[in-house]
């Protein structure tokens, strides 16, 4: 036998003085657990006007919930629509494996949206355009036919909405360096490349505005567990954006999010840069920890500590960043002196 459940009512009595507004001197008060569910008049006592009075108030308020709720998942839709509506062209720097899966998955996002792959391998940008594979890292997967690979800079950044940078870090500064008469000075850059550059130990945020000459090169991170085959695959992935100006990490997220793939977003792109180089090196640990058999709890010490010392590590270089870019504003340190 199915219990019913009724909603929560407290009765709240009010006595005493007033203010001249009030015209009784006793004020009789229901709280509903459920903004749905309106007492009866018959089951509440007191004043009739200020009985209709509360039902009146609760109705208008439940009223303006719900144009605020239908507003909000409009304005959503909406904001969606008209990113997606105003995206003519994408370019991928790279023709590797993680590079060659996001070009595919944005590709998927909108049927006349043209997907540019910029290749140096002559052999892969033929087999993209003629067998619509990668002959070198995705054989066995159709590409879609709004994906196009070239070999030629200037004619894939031409008229580009969104840059997606899937350049290796150690090649970056010296690629860019070549294409940066090509690269317009407002072309978001959402970098795919995860990890320090050698010597210098520069993220990405700092090598592409350096190398394009460009210190206010629209940057977005992205970032998060995920392997190019299972994106391919469209297999469930979470992956976040970073970026500083919070519109343009939104319109990333509406660009990139499907139904198989989440987008979240962050401000943090330092933290965001750090943990995406350091937690390699977890993960080689882990795998050391897997092929010696030494146990769950070796694994999950292993997880927790190295994920302990990445949060700190990078609170740390955020803080250091602070007070350096304090010194260059200042003038006690030179602007191209590696951090």
């Amino acid at each position: 036998m199915a219990a019913s459940v009724q909603p929560a009512c407290l009765d709240l009595h009010f006595s005493g003085k007033h203010p001249p507004l009030l015209k009784h001197n006793a004020i009789f008060v229901r709280c509903v657990s459920s903004p749905n569910v309106i007492p009866e008049a018959d089951s509440i006592s007191g004043p009739p006007d200020i009985i209709n009075t509360s039902r009146d108030q609760r109705k208008v308020v439940r009223i303006a919930w719900e144009k605020l709720v239908r507003w909000s998942r409009s304005w959503r839709a909406k904001a969606k629509t008209d990113v997606l509506e105003r995206t003519r062209k994408v370019v991928v720097l790279g023709g590797g494996s993680f590079g060659t899966a996001m070009a595919a998955h944005v590709a998927r996002r909108k049927e006349g949206l043209e997907v540019n792959m910029l290749v140096r391998d002559s052999f892969v940008c033929q087999s993209i355009n003629e067998n619509h594979h990668n002959c070198k890292y995705f054989p066995e997967h159709k590409l879609p036919e709004n994906v196009i690979a070239t070999t030629d800079a200037k004619a894939a950044l031409l008229d580009a909405d969104y840059c997606l940078h899937a350049v290796p870090v150690q090649f970056s500064s010296s690629f860019l360096e070549g294409i940066a008469d090509y690269v317009d000075p407002g072309l978001p850059f959402i970098s795919l490349s995860k990890g320090l550059e050698l010597n210098t130990l520069r993220m990405m945020s700092q090598i592409i505005p350096t190398a394009l000459k460009n210190p206010r090169q629209p940057f977005v991170a992205l970032s998060g567990p995920s392997f190019a085959l299972e994106l391919m695959n469209n297999l469930p992935t979470a992956m976040v954006v970073a970026s500083k100006d919070k519109k343009l990490a939104n319109a990333v997220q509406q660009l990139l999010a499907s139904s198989y793939l989440r987008i979240n977003t962050s401000s943090d792109v330092t933290g965001v840069e750090i943990a995406g180089a350091l937690k390699n090196v977890l993960a080689i640990a882990a795998g050391i920890v897997d092929g010696m058999n030494l146990g769950n709890n070796s694994m999950a010490a292993l997880v927790s500590q190295g994920c302990s010392e990445i949060r700190w590590l990078a609170t740390k270089v955020v803080s250091l960043m602070c007070v350096y870019n304090g010194f260059i504003e200042s003038g006690f340190y030179p602007r191209n002196s590696p951090l």
